[in-house]
């Protein structure tokens, strides 16, 4: 016959509701399939307990900081989040609560989940960028007129931070669990490219320091062309940041004789984490890193780079379009500050 720890909840329940409708103890033992003893322990617990569950209560060393103490020392925490293990402990010591070790604060900001972490990185900005950013998002709603550009340079060793091993302690240096690099990541190239919602525009290998006037080169040799035939209307919208050859004083005379066929977006000051450029760009990195063969050399890495670019999905580089207005609303709920975007 059955025991008690054998019945499932279910089971219990019946036998508890069985005996407060009077059916005898043999008859549920039968009807059950266990013995007499386990009904009558069961339907005891359920009069003592109200429950018939047979899970034990918590055992072992009781907490030393307690539900009020974790408030307490949740807010420590949210007043200076920077603050070491030791300072918390000093100051939650110099409350009214029971004096603990730093261990003990150690354990508990894990199991609360306020586990250390590095902060995030995000772009530096005053009140005065804040302001020019929620003017950026406010003015701009029809992202499929505009063109994208950015520069991006594209190492042949590249260590990636994203990549990490397990390992046991004095396996550092074992072939599987290192990262090679060189002096200066062995050299690399340095990319321009632009694109729009509707094409995937030109893509050029800076062979130098890009300066003012070999920018001002590329707009007019790869850039003009591309406009012209995205938008032949006259109504497309060009991207660029701040970078010193960008905001020179040719280039910018160059983008004011051509305001009759496309015009020049005003970027907002350290906001790198609104172009979708950027993405694209990581893309193109992921992609050469996945390729099982390094790049031996420049030339190698420059074919690469551009076979990925020229072969990257309409469907990849449109969906970064298509974020935007999530993107910018994201903009405007930050009141121009930084978001996870």
């Amino acid at each position: 016959m059955g025991k008690a720890a054998d019945l499932s909840e279910f089971d219990k329940g019946q036998i508890a509701m069985a005996r407060r409708l009077g059916t005898s103890i043999t008859e549920i033992a039968r009807l059950v399939g266990c013995s007499r003893s386990a009904v009558v322990s069961i339907h005891a617990k359920w009069i003592n307990d109200g429950d018939t569950s047979s899970r034990r209560q918590g055992v072992g060393r009781p907490r030393v900081i307690k539900k009020k103490g974790r408030l307490s020392l949740s807010r420590l925490v949210k007043q200076n989040r920077r603050q070491t293990v030791a300072q918390l402990t000093a100051q939650y010591n110099a409350g009214p609560s029971a004096s603990v070790s730093e261990h003990t604060v150690q354990l508990t900001l894990s199991d609360m989940g306020l586990c250390s972490r590095r902060p995030t990185r995000v772009p530096l900005l005053t009140k005065r960028h804040r302001e020019l950013c929620l003017q950026w998002a406010r003015e701009h709603r029809n992202w499929n007129r505009v063109a994208w550009s950015d520069e991006s340079r594209f190492l042949i060793h590249l260590v990636d931070g994203r990549v990490r091993v397990r390992r046991l302690p004095g396996e550092q240096l074992l072939p599987s669990c290192t990262a090679g690099h060189t002096q200066a990541d062995g050299g690399g190239i340095m990319l321009w490219g632009t694109f729009s919602w509707a094409s995937l525009g030109p893509v050029v290998v800076v062979e130098q320091t890009m300066k003012a006037a070999n920018y001002l080169n590329i707009i007019a040799d790869q850039l003009h062309p591309y406009m012209s035939f995205v938008f032949p209307t006259g109504n497309g919208i060009f991207q660029q940041d701040n970078a010193p050859c960008h905001k020179a004083l040719i280039v910018l005379e160059w983008f004011e004789e051509h305001t009759d066929e496309f015009h020049l977006m005003f970027w907002p000051p350290n906001s790198s984490d609104l172009k979708p450029m950027e993405h694209i760009w990581d893309v193109m990195e992921r992609e050469l890193r996945a390729q099982t063969s390094p790049c031996p050399n420049i030339s190698t890495l420059r074919d690469r780079c551009l076979d990925i670019w020229y072969n990257l999905s309409p469907v990849i580089y449109q969906k970064f379009v298509v974020t935007m207005p999530r993107l910018v609303a994201a903009v405007l709920k930050a009141k121009g500050g930084a978001t996870r975007y």
